[in-house]
């Protein structure tokens, strides 16, 4: 369903008038496009601190396509598209005035749609002033998210190791891929994943399977769709009630198509019998998921049962099950998708929140042990108000008041669920492992 606030709001009318009333004002969101697949223009790097990582990340930024530079230029139209912060050495509060002192002078200034990222480092166990102002990074990038306005997104990159294995997260985030994701803390971890950076940014997962579960309409067909589009051969699954619509998505997408019940007890086994032609795949994407709302009181035990099989039982067993079989390859990944429902919790969806909420506990438990055990990475989507066929049917003052709810002042789209889980598939995200990041335009509700 066309969001018609934010078209008015796009009108010489509507500026006007939600101007006036101090209504929201949200912009039209940058999302990728064949024809505009990146940003280009100016791209402002600075450090706080003494950084060992100075030349390493200008060089990853360099490769961006993006006009690197240590200082504003150029006139009032040539505005910078992005602020990377390198604040991985901030270790006392004289460092972190720096930061304020980076962003200060050049946060106006930052183009429609723009990006601000700020690096910082792991808090220390051991170094509390350490640990208090890398910290203090958090809260600082999640206010600038919910101030800075005009489609622009603030995200905190945490680095514990090589810079190097940042690169695809930076990418993901300097492009117009990452265009519903804000206020976000992300990881990138150490360890890695056996994998390497691909060699064509343009098509990461070239030569690569991937199985999406729920596949046939929404959010699975836009993950497969975009999976596709990045080189994957796609194998799409969902329920046999579904088969037709599934059947066209994947000769659209010239994948395969799996007919199957994900919550039957030898769901593991098709699907890793199914696979084996390819040698298995190495990106699950476990997307499908029911709604069975009603308040705790009036909910019947098949409510909730039907809800906890779907979304996590299911997960639960495919995964145990493709994993001891060996049937996700070393330098793959899984993906999950949670939700912030699961995070903040929501009226009417105890039975829904538990299920997403598991996803979480799943993803924080399995992740170091699948990558030391299968060299395989575990992460999570976590969807706030996204545009879908099912938001469409809900109410529309509850609909209008999830679409403002966060720092955008918009729904989310399938897409940018399905962005979201490419980065984490790609063979370059190696280093990502154990995430749960919330695909919410920074929402309003939950941490």
């Amino acid at each position: 369903m066309a969001d018609r606030y934010l078209n008015f709001t796009g009108t010489a009318p509507g500026r006007f008038l939600t101007r006036r009333l101090g209504l929201p004002q949200p912009a039209p969101l940058r999302r990728w496009s064949a024809e505009h697949p990146h940003f280009t223009g100016q791209l402002l790097h600075f450090t706080a601190g003494t950084s060992a990582y100075r030349k390493e990340l200008s060089e990853i930024l360099s490769r961006t396509g993006l006009d690197v530079r240590g200082s504003l230029s150029g006139t009032d139209t040539d505005r910078p598209v992005g602020v990377v912060v390198d604040a991985t050495a901030v270790t006392g509060l004289d460092a972190l005035a720096e930061v304020h002192a980076a962003l200060h002078p050049v946060v106006r200034s930052v183009a429609a749609n723009g990006r601000v990222i700020v690096l910082g480092a792991p808090p220390s166990a051991d170094d509390h002033h350490q640990a208090a102002v890398q910290q203090g990074l958090e809260g600082f990038v999640r206010s600038l998210g919910k101030e800075i306005g005009r489609g622009r997104t603030v995200n905190l990159v945490r680095v514990a190791g090589p810079v190097t294995a940042a690169e695809s997260t930076l990418r993901f985030l300097l492009s117009p891929r990452s265009a519903y994701i804000s206020g976000q803390v992300l990881a990138v971890g150490a360890e890695a994943a056996e994998s390497t950076a691909p060699d064509d940014w343009e098509q990461p997962l070239a030569g690569r399977t991937a199985l999406i579960t729920g596949a046939a309409r929404g959010i699975g067909e836009a993950v497969a769709t975009t999976l596709a589009r990045d080189g994957a051969q796609v194998v799409l699954l969902d329920v046999p009630s579904a088969e037709a619509d599934l059947a066209k998505v994947a000769e659209r997408l010239g994948g395969r198509a799996l007919p199957l019940d994900i919550t039957a007890d030898d769901a593991g086994e098709r699907i890793a019998a199914f696979t084996a032609d390819s040698d298995g795949l190495d990106v699950l994407v476990h997307n499908a998921g029911i709604t069975r709302d009603r308040r705790l009181a009036n909910m019947p035990a098949e409510r909730w049962s039907s809800v906890l099989d779907v979304n996590l039982a299911s997960v639960l067993g495919t995964t145990d099950t493709l994993l001891k079989a060996g049937a996700v390859r070393r330098g793959g990944s899984i993906v999950a998708t949670a939700s912030i429902a699961g995070i903040a919790g929501n009226t009417g969806q105890t039975n829904y929140a538990a299920s997403k909420a598991g996803i979480v506990g799943l993803v924080r438990s399995l992740a170091p042990r699948a990558l030391a055990e299968h060299g395989v990475t575990v992460n999570a989507v976590a969807p706030g108000f996204i545009e879908t066929k099912m938001t469409a049917a809900v109410p529309l003052f509850i609909r209008e008041a999830g679409r403002r709810m966060n720092s955008l002042g918009q729904g989310g789209l399938p897409v940018d669920v399905a962005e979201t889980t490419a980065w984490f598939a790609s063979p370059g995200s190696g280093a990502v492992n154990g995430q749960v990041v919330r695909v919410c335009g920074q929402s309003l509700l939950g941490a």
